[in-house]
């Protein structure tokens, strides 16, 4: 059914729960994860020094994410392909769908109020509506 299954993974506990749920799918279907993390900076910086300590937490962030998904992985008798990328987090994950040939998105709900998603969107909305294969959405 699905040959290839992407899971984006920031870090949240929407995300844990759809690691969880790709881990599962993937060591039953014996199909190839690998994971995307896009690493964003939140504000411009004002000098170089700025943006070279934005990047090492970045960095710091998410050596953190790819160990514990890699422990969970093991555990799941699962090979994990972790992938840290720079951008905008969905443009970036679409793109990484497209070059990779992924049949599957999986990624988690963060739950945000109505006016929140209304006024600054969400990326699970726009991941569901720009992504080039299916997606599956965990709550």
């Amino acid at each position: 059914m699905y040959g290839r299954i992407l899971i984006a993974n920031d870090g949240s506990d929407g995300a844990a729960k759809a690691l969880a749920v790709a881990l599962k799918l993937a060591h039953r279907l014996k199909a190839p994860l690998a994971m995307i993390s896009v690493e964003e900076m939140p504000h411009i910086p004002a000098t170089i020094d700025e943006v070279v300590e934005d990047r090492l937490d970045e960095d710091h962030r998410y050596q953190q994410v790819i160990a514990q998904a890699q422990f969970h992985a093991k555990a799941a008798q699962v090979k994990l392909e972790a992938h840290v990328v720079a951008g905008h987090a969905v443009p970036c994950i679409v793109e990484f769908i497209e070059r990779g040939g992924f049949d599957l998105l999986v990624i988690g709900y963060m739950g945000h109020s109505a006016i929140y998603n209304r006024l600054i969107g969400s990326t699970t909305d726009r991941l569901v509506e720009l992504a080039p294969c299916h997606v599956l959405v965990v709550k």
